[in-house]
């Protein structure tokens, strides 16, 4: 098939899924991509990636797009081996939601980077089926959760061995006697 990109399981022709999937953060809540991985994805520099961005700002909301702070610039950097060389830059990157992601291929229109955003919607997608999945199996374990304690707590129960009644050694007094013959 001449001019379609090929796929296969775990790459598609440009860029590796994997590449992809590490470059998905939870920041704010939030699954985005940083300013810096897009531009490698779609073979542009960052700043090129950023200008087109703010030529079209009417199409990045805050919930498609939004600035890091200090501080989670600092947090991406130190656990991402691969953005070390933002650790020393004074500018604080952006990140884009998915729609953010989307709304890009409407920005940078080369077919590189139609078919950039075509796979990074695929990962987008399989990450939401991957969490639906867990929530799912994680529903059914708390379900049964309740049921495996009590079972649990039976079976403890059933290991014990019954209290034998202890024998008093001694003499019963009156006033003793006469409360367990009661």
């Amino acid at each position: 098939m001449k001019g379609k990109s090929k796929t296969s399981i775990g790459r598609t022709s440009l860029v590796p899924v994997e590449r992809i999937q590490k470059s998905i953060f939870l920041i704010r809540g939030h699954k985005v991509m940083l300013d810096n991985d897009l531009a490698g994805l779609y073979g542009v520099e960052t700043k090129v990636l950023n200008q087109a961005v703010k030529r079209n700002i009417g199409r990045f909301p805050a919930d498609f797009m939004f600035q890091l702070t200090a501080e989670e610039k600092k947090e991406v950097v130190t656990n991402c081996d691969h953005l070390a060389k933002l650790k020393f830059s004074p500018v604080l990157p952006y990140a884009f939601t998915e729609q953010g992601v989307a709304m890009l291929s409407s920005v940078l229109r080369s077919r590189r980077a139609i078919e950039i955003n075509i796979a990074i919607m695929r990962v987008f997608v399989r990450l939401r089926e991957i969490l639906a999945d867990n929530a799912a199996l994680r529903k059914k374990l708390e379900e049964h959760d309740a049921q495996i304690k009590y079972i649990f707590n039976l079976i403890g129960q059933m290991m014990q061995e019954p209290e034998k009644p202890k024998k008093r050694i001694g003499f019963l007094t009156e006033l003793e006697g006469h409360h367990r013959r009661k």
